[in-house]
């Protein structure tokens, strides 16, 4: 019996879901077998593959599906669930993309072998909907890619160069601009401040437009004097913008794991997080954790971490170890044992 991967997903953009496929499968190359189309097939058509053709190369084979979503006749499966956005959050997605997989994930949940998730929180929301699985579930946590690391300055200000980020200080946010990132608390929040801390001190905001289709056009361009939005920025480019930052900012209201604060501790950048979902157990105590829905709290943490230099070295050195906690390596083996178990069961 062979372990075939369904790597359908790696024909879209690269998100979180794509990145956690490459950095598995890289690792896992010589143990498993990789299945796509012959052609990146997305949409309808990408499901369609999924459920009618795939069944025929699996046979009798293991089949991880590392991405959510798996061919319902397939009962040899492992899958893998990031979150569960489409049933606490269906009105943040597409409304076809909504209905079709809270339709797909309960039932798939319930037919395969064994299932993935890549936190407690995101274990606790499937249970919530799918209590009978509870003892099938699996938490393998995510980690920060090796490039996330304190990157020395000048390969930051060639990073400053390509963004055009000119001024001497900043404080950078990830997130495309959806509400759930909660960007527009934030801009509050700095709206509240920007007069009471030093002018040479800006918002960079990192992230490029949310679903239209969803949510509209969201304006932000009504700003607040010193924020700049760069825009998507390119993952090589991610580890000198952290290190260059005075802190990042990461207000998700609702993450399966949050890879940015992870990330930016990686790189030794003090991270200001939201106290929700699936944040403190990626940041713990290394980080300063909020209520997202709190704008006067953001607005005093971020000036504390602005004005207050040794709090900004202590939370650099505690974010340093926690995400020494976090490695793909172990993760790629604890993924392997789980495959290997449901083979042998």
């Amino acid at each position: 019996m062979k372990i075939l991967c369904n790597t359908r997903v790696l024909g879209s953009n690269l998100t979180g879901a794509q990145r956690y496929v490459l950095e598995l499968t890289s690792r896992l190359s010589s143990d498993i077998e990789l299945v796509a189309p012959q052609k990146s097939l997305g949409g309808v058509r990408g499901h369609l593959w999924e459920q009618f053709c795939l069944p025929h190369k699996v046979g009798k084979n293991l089949l991880w599906s590392p991405s959510i979503t798996g061919p319902l006749s397939v009962k040899n499966q492992v899958v893998t669930i990031f979150d569960m956005v489409p049933f606490d959050h269906p009105e943040w997605l597409n409304p076809k993309f909504a209905a079709w997989y809270r339709f797909l994930v309960p039932k798939l949940a319930r037919k395969v072998k064994s299932i993935i998730v890549i936190s407690e929180f995101t274990k606790q929301r499937l249970l919530a909907y799918c209590p009978s699985v509870e003892d099938r579930v699996i938490v393998t946590p995510l980690a920060a890619d090796p490039q996330f690391c304190p990157i020395d300055q000048g390969g930051i200000s060639e990073m400053r160069s390509l963004l055009g980020i000119s001024f001497p200080r900043y404080i950078v946010a990830l997130g495309s601009l959806e509400p759930r990132k909660n960007l527009h608390r934030l801009i509050k929040a700095w709206e509240l401040i920007h007069h009471d801390i030093p002018t040479d001190v800006y918002l960079v905001i990192a992230g490029s437009v949310g679903n239209k289709k969803v949510f509209g056009g969201l304006d932000f361009s009504d700003l607040p004097p010193r924020v700049k939005l760069v825009g998507h920025v390119k993952d090589s480019l991610l580890p000198a913008l952290y290190s260059g930052a005075l802190a990042t900012v990461y207000l998700s209201m609702y993450e399966g794991f949050g890879l940015p604060p992870l990330e930016a501790m990686a790189c030794g950048t003090p991270v200001l997080s939201s106290n929700v979902a699936s944040i403190p157990e990626v940041v713990g105590d290394a980080g300063i954790l909020i209520n997202p829905l709190d704008v006067g709290g953001i607005a005093l943490a971020l000036k504390k971490l602005i004005e207050d230099e040794d709090v900004r070295a202590k939370l650099s050195q505690l974010g340093l170890v926690q995400a020494s906690k976090f490695n793909w390596n172990r993760t790629a083996k604890q993924t392997l044992d789980v495959l290997h178990q449901v083979m042998n069961s």
